[in-house]
């Protein structure tokens, strides 16, 4: 019997994971830890990395092995998975000189875009990275970092991600995964599969950026000194690792061409196979974690979050209430929505609480309810929010058949994905079925697979398809809710359209008052 352990952990926007996985794929055991980020001016979303990022890993590495009482040795490879794309920068120490700047909810850039783009040119840089330049990308915060933090940014030596920085602190390397790597728009070139010295250096200097490699090599292997605060051994194997998203669909079974992940988190995100690649204006192209695959994703600013700040702000009740009762807020807010009819009786939500990513890429983008009336009632407005965060997937899944890459099969994963109510309305405005997984601990389950790769205990994806990944349920679309819905879409497409100009004008009469 082989005894041999894989550690996979994932550093999330609002909490971290980690799982002991043997080699049939059965959880040893699990951990996880809340926390959250900061959010010091309206679109700005930061993270401190040694505070969060590494204390969470650190604490949960120690927390599985004295969980399962299993000897260290037993741990044959590590992987972690971080959100992504952020900006780290790092000084000569290689220690962090702020905050880390977060992906697409960060908003601060929108100048910086406009200025890349005027300098570079949108095609020139759509035909480099395969991506177009947007909240997600790193490129312009670090223009925002030049320009607004001169004094840090002369301190700085590396510029990195979450993964990054974590592989960094167990090995002593500094590595960067191709997936993540095109998201460092417009610095990485995705045909030539390196950085673009001559755009790179005009912000600065080349060697600032890592090296860049396939998600399942080994980075390295870990330092005695990581060992000691992570209980980690030795010279255990470090995976190069991935982005939260990527490590999430490898969680789900994901991993063939037509499969498309939904993640059900903070964020939504979206992540399809597919054969060859297939870059899109409005989307995000990229490679996989070998060279024999390529994905185009997509993803919603707030989802989860949107959510969590609906109950936080009306539903302080049955936040009280779930202290004493132990049933959860979420629970009792999804309970009375599943009352309330499909279309909340003509209340529509524009879910663009923080900006938006995809398809629409608007860094002004906002939030709206629209068609309230004296008659609709708390669990209209939360109904109301799980239809909108469920239009924006079916306009997203929309655009990737535009791209030519249909999806063949969806595939439900994250936190959200325990939430009943949310995947049946967005199996309903959608039309398609979504599998869910037996486990949804997410992306540290996909790391540890990742992690057997890297060691050389996997060759390929044949035992991820046999053993590790297990469908639960199949969740499948109501037709007279799909009916109402394709009534109410084409006016959720109208509400963005009609009223981009206003948001533009209220973000820059926003940024005047800060300004004074």
């Amino acid at each position: 019997m082989d005894d041999r352990l894989l550690l996979g952990i994932d550093i999330g926007t609002s909490s971290s994971k980690g799982v002991l996985v043997d080699m049939a794929g059965r959880i040893v055991a699990e951990e996880t830890k809340a926390h959250g980020f900061d959010m010091p001016q309206p679109g700005w979303a930061e993270q401190d990395a040694d505070a969060v990022w590494w204390s969470d890993f650190r604490d949960i590495s120690r927390a599985l092995i004295t969980k399962s009482a299993v000897k260290p040795g037993r741990i044959a490879g590590v992987a972690c998975s971080a959100i992504a794309p952020t900006m780290l920068p790092l000084d000569e120490n290689y220690r962090p000189l702020r905050p880390a700047i977060l992906y697409g909810i960060d908003t601060r850039a929108g100048d910086e875009i406009a200025e890349m783009n005027a300098a570079l040119g949108e095609d020139a840089i759509f035909a480099q990275c395969g991506h177009s330049l947007s909240a997600q990308s790193v490129g312009p915060k670090v223009l925002w970092y030049r320009k607004h933090q001169p004094a840090l940014f002369k301190r700085t030596r590396k510029i990195v991600t979450a993964a990054t920085y974590l592989v960094f602190r167990l090995t002593d390397r500094f590595v960067l995964d191709n997936y993540v790597a095109p998201y460092f728009t417009p610095f990485f070139d995705v045909h030539e599969m390196m950085w673009r010295q001559d755009w790179v250096e005009q912000i600065f200097p080349l060697e600032w950026l890592p090296e860049t490699r396939w998600s399942i090599e080994q980075a390295g292997s870990v330092t005695a000194r990581a060992a000691a605060v992570t209980g980690i051994p030795t010279g255990t194997p470090v995976a190069v690792g991935t982005a939260d998203a990527l490590a999430e669909a490898v969680a789900a079974g994901a991993v063939s061409s037509g499969d498309l992940m939904v993640m059900y988190g903070t964020t939504l995100f979206l992540l399809q196979n597919t054969a060859e690649y297939r870059p899109h204006r409005d989307l995000w192209a990229s490679v996989h974690l070998r060279p024999d695959a390529a994905i185009l994703a997509a993803g919603m600013s707030t989802s989860g979050a949107l959510l969590r700040w609906f109950r936080d702000e009306f539903a302080a009740d049955l936040l009280e209430s779930e202290k004493q009762t132990g049933i959860s807020a979420y629970a009792r807010l999804a309970q009375a929505a599943a009352e309330t009819p499909p279309g909340a009786d003509g209340l529509i939500t524009l879910p663009h609480f923080s900006g938006e990513r995809t398809p629409i890429n608007d860094v002004n983008a906002k939030g709206l309810f629209f068609g309230l009336t004296l008659s609709h009632k708390r669990a209209h407005l939360y109904r109301s929010c799980l239809e909108g965060i469920a239009y924006g997937l079916r306009h997203n899944i929309e655009v990737m058949a535009e791209a030519g890459a249909a999806p063949q099969r969806l595939i439900a994963i994250g936190g959200g994905a325990q939430d009943a109510l949310w995947l049946q309305i967005c199996s309903d405005v959608t039309g398609l079925a979504q599998a869910v997984p037996q486990q949804t601990i997410g992306a540290a389950f996909g790391d540890a697979y990742i992690a057997g790769m890297a060691a050389g205990l996997f060759s390929d994806y044949s035992a991820l398809r046999e053993s590790w990944v297990k469908i639960k349920r199949s969740i499948q679309p109501d037709r007279a809710a799909k009916a109402t819905y394709d009534a109410l879409y084409p006016i959720y497409r109208d509400l963005y359209r009609d009223n981009r100009r206003h948001m533009r004008r209220l973000s820059q009469l926003n940024a005047n008052a800060i300004a004074q």
